[in-house]
């Protein structure tokens, strides 16, 4: 097993504070070793999961603040 597919099986996962009750579409992220963040499908835990670097998940977080995905 890579090193990057033992740490995202070993990673804290935290579900969105936007998912509900309901199981419907969620997902969960984690913070990596470099800054990274693992993103995947909470209903799907053990599927692939997106790493993004910090850069990348940092652009990302102003994206949403400033309104470009509305």
């Amino acid at each position: 097993m890579d090193e990057l597919t033992l740490e995202l099986r070993m990673a804290t996962w935290i579900t969105s504070s936007y998912s509900g009750s309901n199981g419907g579409n969620c997902i969960e992220v984690a913070e990596l070793s470099g800054g990274r963040r693992g993103v995947r499908d909470s209903k799907n835990p053990t599927g692939p999961a997106l790493v993004f670097t910090s850069g990348e998940w940092n652009a990302f977080i102003n994206g949403v603040k400033n309104g470009e995905f509305d």
